[in-house]
């Protein structure tokens, strides 16, 4: 089994690709099946989502395993109104639902209940498979930082 232990930023061979869904990119302890058969596992820093391009490598950099985002069943909203689309991410974010933004469109996980909300705000959702790539969130960072952490107010835990 291939041990994937880091991330790089470029390489000039890759030996393999894996294709994720984002509940499986935002484990960094996990065995996965690469897209030609063979088995790896994760062992990544804790609290770092997989990008869909990232690259993965094992230690000595002799496998070099480039992540896909997996289609996978998401709910997304196309409006050219920048301001409804704001309400409907600010509703959205009410409820801590991890959310992909982009120019004219915001994507979530699939949830009929959030739908109805949306709709609610006079949206129309589109149910798709598509990959989702989530905002990181406002603490999170690429590559991870502890940039806060000798602020004397604030606490960060140790992994």
């Amino acid at each position: 089994m291939i041990l994937l232990t880091r991330r790089l930023s470029e390489a000039a061979c890759i030996s393999g690709t894996v294709t994720l869904n984002l509940d499986t990119r935002i484990k960094s302890r996990v065995r996965v099946t690469l897209d030609d058969g063979r088995e790896a596992g994760l062992m990544l820093e804790r609290g770092q989502l997989l990008r869909g391009g990232e690259l993965l490598a094992d230690a000595q950099g002799a496998q070099v395993i480039r992540v896909l985002a997996a289609a996978e069943q998401v709910s997304t909203v196309h409006c050219a109104d920048p301001l409804l689309l704001a309400r409907a991410s600010y509703h959205l974010g009410n409820r801590h639902v991890p959310l992909q933004i982009e120019a004219g469109l915001v994507r979530y996980q699939h949830d009929h209940v959030l739908d109805e909300m949306v709709r609610g705000l006079g949206l129309q959702v589109t149910v798709e498979q598509a990959p989702f790539e989530p905002e990181a969130g406002a603490y999170q960072s690429a590559p991870h930082s502890h940039a806060y952490a000798d602020h004397p107010f604030v606490r960060v835990a140790q992994h």
